[in-house]
């Protein structure tokens, strides 16, 4: 059979994602940082659009005055611009001129000064002491090199024959730089593993050839498992002789180079502000920072029919204005759709925000879904790196969707709460005898709250909770 070539018509469903709506998607899973970077990078690259300045306050009614300018602005051109069905995409977010809420006073922050100046690293100490303490260019090269490579922690994390390699000296140069090194502040900087960083701090107070020594060389295995009795017994001494030998090593610093730290915090930014008034809940977005656009009046009397232009500029202006009325109605689309979502999320968890997070109730992104009528994968984005800082703290807004688990009262209990209960029980214990999970699962069914000793397992891990045989005190 010979093959052929035909010509067929087939009509098909085909969804196709326009730029301007994937330009709505990306904006509503942008976190705020993202969100302000995007903005103030469009703000650079369209002429189109600028910047009111925020001492310009619009009067009443002045947003729906300038939405209406610009649809009549838009109507006026006859091209394939005018006929883009902004409805299809957006449905009722077309009406956003009056959604935006009223910006409060930013607050004044400290000086640009106050911020110039840089805290001195572990690395900017250690170098400082060498300068003082060693003598000669091959000594200081060798510690130049060791400091290098000494981490946030304090440790050396470059062997001996690396450095070795890297300064060219013999091996018996490098090591005792290193020894030197080792005695710099903080104590047990240069170390290369626990133990040593342990012995340098109990040699250095005097405490060699003892059992406290004793114990770091050659049972600190059995230290980290709280064996005391078996170190009791292999150091041929009492229990309480332990104890107090294990109380001193409890007051040496595992981490020295930590104190040194030259991190900075980040801090959270929330999206969403929700403040108790009376007995309601009003919810704010939170709106300080990010510009806020309006279409250049210059360029809109650009487009209208009696304005004498080149054909090339008027083309390359509507372009820019399509883009710039896309960003807008995309932005405002976002906004109003956090609003929506995090006056669900008020609506189902009440009683969290008035009580805490014992009545934290399951929740999932179709329950939300359902209640302001659009798609789970909507939410999810919403939800996303997005922040909400409410009477209970500043919380993500995916820690408040959590399954439930049935209690013997009926209701549904989320697994917030839950964990929080072992958090709870787990600090009510007596540290001599710490509860075990079996034990946990047994108080938990007394709540009325039947679940499995692996499910509390996994709940305490996530806790970052031990087991109980680590969490033993002996003091």
């Amino acid at each position: 059979m010979a093959l052929q070539q035909k010509l067929t018509t087939k009509l098909v469903q085909k969804l196709i994602m326009t730029p301007s709506l994937q330009q709505a998607i990306k904006l509503l899973q942008l976190s705020r940082l993202e969100l302000e970077r995007v903005l103030k990078q469009e703000l650079v690259e369209n002429p189109v659009l600028e910047e009111t300045p925020p001492d310009q306050q619009q009067t009443e009614g002045s947003e729906e005055r300038e939405e209406k300018e610009l649809d009549e602005t838009a109507t006026a051109e006859r091209d394939s611009f005018d006929e883009i069905d902004y409805e299809a995409y957006f449905q009722d977010y077309m009406d956003y001129g009056g959604f935006r809420p009223e910006r409060e006073a930013s607050p004044e922050y400290p000086s640009f000064e106050t911020n110039l100046s840089r805290q001195p690293g572990l690395s900017d100490h250690l170098l400082w002491q060498m300068r003082l303490s060693l003598s000669g260019p091959d000594k200081i090269e060798i510690g130049t090199v060791i400091i290098g490579n000494i981490n946030k922690d304090g440790y050396l994390k470059a062997s001996l024959e690396e450095i070795q390699v890297m300064c060219n000296r013999p091996r018996e140069e490098v090591e005792e730089v290193l020894k030197e090194i080792q005695q710099f502040d903080p104590l047990g900087v240069g170390a290369r593993d626990l133990q040593e960083c342990l012995l340098i701090q109990s040699r250095h107070l005097g405490l060699s050839d003892t059992n406290i020594d004793t114990i770091i060389t050659d049972h600190l295995h059995l230290l980290e498992n709280h064996k005391f009795p078996e170190i009791a017994k292999k150091l041929h001494c009492s229990i309480e002789e332990v104890h107090g030998y294990i109380e001193i090593i409890r007051h040496f610093d595992p981490k020295p180079g930590s104190r040194f730290s030259t991190e900075q915090s980040h801090y959270v930014v929330p999206d969403v502000f929700i403040v108790k008034s009376g007995k309601e809940y009003i919810i704010f977005l939170n709106e300080d920072g990010l510009p806020r656009f309006r279409v250049s009046p210059v360029y809109r009397r650009m487009l209208k029919p009696d304005a004498d232009i080149p054909k090339e500029v008027s083309n390359y202006v509507k372009g820019k204005f399509k883009s710039a009325l896309w960003l807008i109605k995309s932005y405002e689309q976002r906004q109003r759709t956090i609003y929506k979502v995090a006056e669900s999320i008020v609506k189902n968890q009440r009683e969290f925000f008035d009580y805490g997070i014992h009545k934290l109730k399951p929740l999932v992104l179709r329950d939300v879904a359902e209640d302001i009528n659009m798609h789970e994968s909507t939410v999810s984005r919403v939800v996303n790196n997005k922040y909400m800082h409410t009477p209970q703290g500043v919380l993500e807004m995916k820690f408040f969707f959590h399954r439930g688990i049935d209690s013997t009262s009926g209701s549904n209990v989320s697994s917030m709460s839950i964990k929080q209960k072992i958090k709870d029980i787990i600090t009510s214990e007596d540290p001599a005898k710490p509860f075990s999970d079996s034990k946990i699962v047994s108080l938990l069914i007394q709540d009325g709250l039947h679940i499995a000793r692996r499910t509390v397992a996994k709940y305490r891990m996530e806790l970052k909770i031990q087991p109980s045989k680590l969490r033993k005190k002996i003091y």
